[in-house]
């Protein structure tokens, strides 16, 4: 079957996904064709090969064009995934990412489901990494999904609530019960984002399953520059008959 294993040696965030897949062969004007699917405006995509510790990489980036959005809830970034044209499969999967997410927060804050709201310019970025992640997975066939331990950096990241040990605390809500580690990298590796994608769609965690067979390798760069490449490596290629990508019950 059809599968892609996300290497995630130097974290993983949204638009590091989205990079990947532009680097793997997916045309950036296919992956803006299918997200003015979406009922949101206000944004444009860009795109650009960029080098990272001598690794090329896509580098993919959300340029507001539209500075006021309004603050979004989790219902509704549902109901515009409903009312999109995708497929079922992009559908209930970034729903599913999407529902992921905000339980992790909400659990974080101490609030009800329906009081996480995803504000302004970051629930942009959000919904465009999420979606255009179910786009990829849909784009390339993938039936399955693998993740390797995730490295998530270390130190402290600012937010809005003020500065936050790495991995923030709705990320750590999403890391429980996956591999994970933190190295002498500081900086926060993997965002909320890259978490709720990893952990949503993936199947297995750990090293790249014995037998698979990689027929492509693309990456993905992330916006910082470290010691080592800020970039997400993924394989895709065919693996063994097993657990196919989830769908939304």
């Amino acid at each position: 079957m059809r599968a892609i294993y996300f290497d995630c040696f130097s974290g993983i965030s949204g638009n590091m996904v989205l990079g990947a897949f532009l680097d793997a062969g997916m045309p950036l004007e296919y992956l803006q064709q299918e997200l003015n699917k979406l009922a949101v405006s206000g944004y444009k995509l860009e795109a650009k090969k960029v080098s990272k510790q001598g690794i090329s990489a896509y580098h993919v980036d959300v340029k507001m064009r539209k500075w006021f959005q309004p603050s979004r809830n989790l219902h509704d970034i549902i109901k515009i995934i409903q009312d999109s044209t995708f497929s079922d499969q992009v559908k209930q999967g970034a729903i599913k990412i999407f529902t992921r997410l905000g339980e992790a927060e909400a659990k974080v804050h101490g609030v009800g489901l329906e009081k996480v709201h995803f504000h302004e310019v970051g629930a942009v970025d959000a919904i465009v990494d999420i979606v255009g992640a179910m786009i990829g997975i849909e784009y390339f066939g993938i039936e399955a999904v693998y993740v390797s331990p995730l490295h998530v950096g270390s130190g402290f990241v600012k937010c809005s609530h003020g500065r936050m040990p790495v991995p923030a605390p709705a990320t750590a809500e999403l890391l429980k019960g996956v591999p994970f580690y933190s190295a002498d990298i500081t900086g926060e590796l993997v965002t909320p984002t890259g978490a709720a994608i990893a952990t949503t769609l993936g199947s297995k965690f750990g090293p790249l399953p014995e037998g698979f067979l990689a027929d492509r390798i693309a990456y993905g760069a992330g916006t910082m520059n470290l010691d080592i490449a800020n970039v997400l490596r993924i394989y895709l290629g065919m693996a063994a008959e097993e657990e196919t990508v989830p769908s939304a019950q």
